[in-house]
């Protein structure tokens, strides 16, 4: 203790007045210094070439006003801007709050549980593109899965499911989160796991069980996580193309449509790429005010750790 004492009494080293300069100089010297590059050029080289290569030129692709111009005139565009903030913020929230809800089910110390718990993530842990097909011709009319089961089951025709546009949105919702809400239900679990027992039990002492626990005891620790991994969705829920593109297609007649989907469109099928990427740029100014917050609780999140 005495050693410790002197040690915080003395405070911290000053460098000497010679030694200047980044502190990875000061420590890197000949092999090491050129070690150290050799490992990091790759690393740059690759980020360079396949990040800011590409976003710059996608960039410098979509700068002209013009192009937005004719994206606004553009009836579909508007629709899909609609499109796009339905199914972020239907789709995100609706994960969310289940995952949270189901993670304490999960938190259970039943066997059976722990068995169903390995049969629910199964969803997030099969490849994106052969799950959204799978569920497309679950919904293909009176071929698919879902009318025949309500044919054969309940003797009724069911809906054709991509000819209304109300039915194919909340198809891909549906399809988003069945595919994404496990991995978010484990994060949560895993929180969970931190929360100290002593808590509870005191929690309990003072009268708080079942809902009002998780309202004032549950949530209040898990309101930061919460936050972070929502934001966090978010910005990956932007930039989704394949649940859409696979599930609905955009059926019926382009009605569904999100951004990431409709600037492929746009750059493939009517061979005009400086549209096309321009309508995904124009997600940005919604990008980054999210990633602007992202940043700022995490940088709280680490200052109290």
């Amino acid at each position: 203790m005495g050693g410790m004492q002197q040690v915080l009494a003395a405070g911290p080293r000053v460098p000497a007045s010679g030694s200047r300069g980044p502190v990875w100089r000061r420590h890197l010297h000949g092999s090491e210094l050129a070690w150290a590059i050799a490992f990091v050029a790759p690393y740059a080289a690759v980020f360079c070439a396949f990040v800011l290569y590409p976003v710059g030129y996608a960039l410098w692709m979509a700068a002209r006003p013009s192009l937005y111009a004719e994206l606004i005139a553009d009836p579909i565009y508007l629709r899909t801007v609609v499109n796009t903030l339905l199914f972020v913020c239907l789709a995100v929230n609706l994960k969310m709050f289940l995952a949270l809800l189901l993670s304490g089910f999960f938190l259970r110390r039943r066997w059976w549980i722990k068995a169903l718990l390995v049969v629910y993530i199964l969803p997030w842990a099969l490849a994106a593109v052969q799950s959204f097909i799978s569920f497309h011709w679950m919904l293909i009319n009176e071929q698919g899965l879902i009318d025949g089961l309500l044919s054969a089951l309940l003797g009724i025709d069911g809906p054709i499911w991509f000819n209304y546009r109300s039915l194919a949105l909340g198809s891909n919702v549906i399809a988003y989160i069945w595919k994404w809400m496990p991995f978010w239900t484990l994060i949560f679990l895993a929180a969970r796991l931190t929360i100290s027992r002593d808590i509870y039990d005191a929690a309990e002492v003072d009268g708080a069980t079942g809902i009002r626990r998780f309202a004032h005891v549950t949530f209040p620790l898990l309101a930061r996580l919460y936050l972070i991994c929502t934001l966090l969705s978010t910005l990956w829920t932007l930039g989704d193309f394949t649940t859409v593109y696979l599930v609905s297609g955009g059926a019926p007649v382009s009605s569904t449509e999100v951004l990431a989907t409709l600037g492929f469109r746009y750059a493939f099928d009517l061979a005009n790429p400086e549209l096309g990427i321009a309508a995904v740029i124009s997600a940005l100014p919604l990008l980054i005010p999210i990633t602007i917050v992202l940043m700022r609780k995490l940088q709280t999140s680490e200052l109290q750790l």
